[in-house]
């Protein structure tokens, strides 16, 4: 008997994350129904779970059945305004999200990363330390694997990356580890302002205790506001100034201080560039490095780390033209890193679902290297009336049409980026959709046979 057992539980959300919670809360026995918008049309993956005792609420969300739960389990991103939800929970009914039901089963150690940008790097880097070391590693959350499957396996350690949609539906969540990376305008579609975010942000420290730890990135103000009233004890790194203890930048090495101890490492090492990436690997090193990971072992995880999918990644270099997909790039802050990593000519592919954030931070980066600036999807108008006079600006109507155009407009020793600076959502069904998609267009340009693709 588990404290599910007969339990009347709705799974909102039909997405990975909200089957997994369907198969735990159904081998638990509870009386699981899962509930989503889309019909039955629309999520033929749902054929599995009817032999498993899961009931379906679809084409919409069901008020009485809402009403007589005993628990709402929330998928990642299903916002609790939902009027079924907002309903039930108004007369009672608990409401939690995947994140907390997944830590009240799982006694390891967690490390729990945040931000606007480098989540998902940070993440990986940090999980391949701990493996390395020989640790048994959950990596995953927001990131691809959902947390509520980590359950049931003896891990030695579980890294989680986390979105401020996740944390805004936890309650007693604590993580041992907090990693805060940074924090810029984004999701301005779903919080009314930047203060709104910033809490769900913060919410990562509420529980933390002074047995805790954060890692903090020094040089970001929201950030150490964020973290203002934790008990845990504080690491910083820092790319703007050596730390007397931490990580931080000097010259060409990182250099770690803790505990009396000086390590350096040289950044020159790394596959993956930027400055950005070195803020990365700055905080996924330092929860390892603590926990006692040689920093050999952890210096190596990191140096073999060549990056992930549709982050800066280079797809081709065609007639001496480079094409790079960047389409996780969706938000400002993130668009102006990739930019930041390029030499000019650029001709930027932009555009997307409208996240109605603040255009202006990238007003200075393409004036000064965004030779073509291509737009696609809903907020191309207000992209194109943000940038007029900056640059040439260009409208294509499908991905197929921005690529034809990029490749028109760019000289040899150019580069092509794909960084939206918006969601998928308007014309894709995901950002690895869209980048898959730009990545085909692209090597069906003449010239993309010639055996000159990127890794």
């Amino acid at each position: 008997m588990t404290e599910y057992h007969n339990k009347n539980v709705i799974v909102v959300g039909a997405g990975r994350s909200g089957i997994g919670l369907a198969r735990y809360f159904a081998a638990r026995g509870a009386v699981v129904t899962l509930s989503d918008r889309r019909s039955r049309e629309q999520l033929p993956d749902l054929a599995p779970l009817a032999g498993e005792g899961v009931g379906f609420d679809l084409g919409g969300h069901n008020e009485a059945l809402f009403s007589r739960a005993d628990l709402i389990a929330l998928s990642p991103g299903v916002p609790p305004e939902v009027p079924a939800i907002a309903a039930a929970a108004a007369r009672g009914v608990p409401v939690l999200g995947e994140i907390e039901i997944a830590w009240r089963e799982l006694p390891q150690p967690l490390v729990a990363i945040t931000g606007t940008n480098g989540k998902s790097t940070v993440t990986t880097v940090m999980g391949d330390a701990f493996r390395a070391w020989g640790r048994q590693t959950f990596v995953g959350g927001n990131l691809g694997t959902p947390l509520i499957e980590a359950v049931g396996t003896p891990w030695d350690w579980l890294v989680v990356e986390l979105s401020s949609f996740q944390l805004e539906t936890i309650e007693r969540f604590r993580p041992r580890w907090a990693v805060l990376l940074n924090i810029t305008e984004d999701h301005l579609d779903r919080y009314p302002d930047m203060a709104g975010y910033q809490a769900a942000k913060a919410r990562l420290f509420e529980n933390q205790t002074a047995a805790d730890r954060a890692v903090l990135n020094a040089d970001d103000p929201r950030v150490l506001a964020a973290a203002a009233g934790t008990p845990a004890r504080r690491i910083l790194f820092s790319s703007s100034r050596e730390l007397a203890e931490g990580m931080s930048l000097a010259g060409s090495e990182l250099v770690w201080r803790w505990a009396g101890r000086e390590e350096r490492f040289a950044a020159d090492e790394l596959r993956i560039r930027g400055q950005h990436n070195l803020e990365n690997v700055m905080a996924a090193l330092i929860p390892p490095l603590v926990e006692g990971c040689p920093p050999a072992v952890a210096w190596a995880a990191a140096c073999a780390f060549a990056g992930l999918p549709h982050r800066m990644e280079l797809v081709a270099d065609i007639n001496g033209v480079r094409w790079y997909d960047d389409s996780k790039g969706t938000n400002v802050g993130s668009v102006v890193k990739s930019l930041a990593g390029l030499e000019a000519p650029v001709t930027l592919i932009a555009g997307g679902k409208d996240k109605h954030g603040d255009l202006s931070p990238l007003a200075a980066p393409i004036a000064a290297k965004v030779a073509n600036l291509v737009l696609i999807g809903e907020a191309a108008p207000r992209m194109a009336e943000a940038f007029n006079g900056l640059t040439a600006i260009h409208r294509a109507g499908s991905m197929a049409e921005a690529v034809a155009a990029a490749a028109a407009l760019t000289p040899a020793g150019g580069t092509v980026l794909l960084s939206p600076g918006c969601s998928s959502f308007d014309m894709f069904k995901s950002f690895e959709e869209r980048g898959r998609i730009f990545a085909a267009a692209v090597r069906a340009l003449p010239g993309a046979g010639e055996g000159n693709h990127g890794s």
